[in-house]
């Protein structure tokens, strides 16, 4: 239970933080905001339900019983964990920025561009799910698919993001705008990046305790 508690806390911290990083960005350097407070709204509404809810259903990692007792005065948000939130905050803040800027740059619309900054946010916590269903190992170590809620909320995350892009009420409602093949390339290299990047880290950390 503490363990699926930290994970949800690793995994909704680097959402807010990059959220409100893009809107200080934007107010303090004069630019046009990549995400209006009404599509922050839809994705933390959606997420928190649909993706960070499902670690609550993750079984006990390989090895929990083999693990030393955790001291009382230790914080549940550890340096290391502080490290990967802030990294993992700064790849978003990036990703959304970057690629909002980029749909800008092709000439196309503002609502266009948002919708490539919202869809680069929800795939990038979408991906950084997997790397946070175990603080230790990856999930091809604990099984792609053993957590079958948390595979059931992704397609159902997937299918509303479809909707929010697509959908013209949805448009009217969110402002947003249909993307192209290209925009969608961009985003899942964006989320894969981050699934990457973050998985690394583990390997490494995780190869420095043994050698410990």
């Amino acid at each position: 239970v503490f363990d699926n508690l930290v994970k949800f806390i690793a995994w909704t911290l680097p959402t807010n933080i990059g959220e409100g990083l893009v809107i200080l960005v934007a107010v303090f350097a004069g630019l046009t905001l990549p995400i209006t407070p009404v599509q922050i709204l839809w994705i933390n509404m959606t997420t928190a339900v649909l993706l960070g809810l499902m670690l609550a259903f993750e079984g006990k990692e390989p090895g929990i019983m083999a693990r030393p007792p955790r001291r009382p005065e230790m914080p549940v948000i550890t340096t290391a964990l502080m490290l990967r939130i802030g990294m993992v905050s700064l790849m978003l803040l990036l990703g959304a920025f970057g690629l909002f800027e980029w749909v800008l740059q092709q000439g196309r619309s503002v609502e266009v561009a948002r919708t490539a900054a919202v869809n680069m946010f929800v795939f990038g916590e979408l991906f950084y799910l997997f790397n946070c269903r175990s603080l230790r190992y990856s999930i091809f170590r604990l099984g792609v698919f053993s957590n079958r809620w948390l595979i059931l909320g992704v397609m159902v995350m997937i299918l509303l993001q479809m909707l929010f892009t697509y959908a013209p009420i949805m448009n009217s409602l969110f402002g947003s705008a249909p993307v192209g093949v290209g925009d969608w390339l961009l985003i899942l290299a964006g989320g894969l990046g981050i699934f990457t990047i973050v998985g690394l880290e583990k390997w490494l950390r995780r190869r420095a305790e043994y050698q410990r």
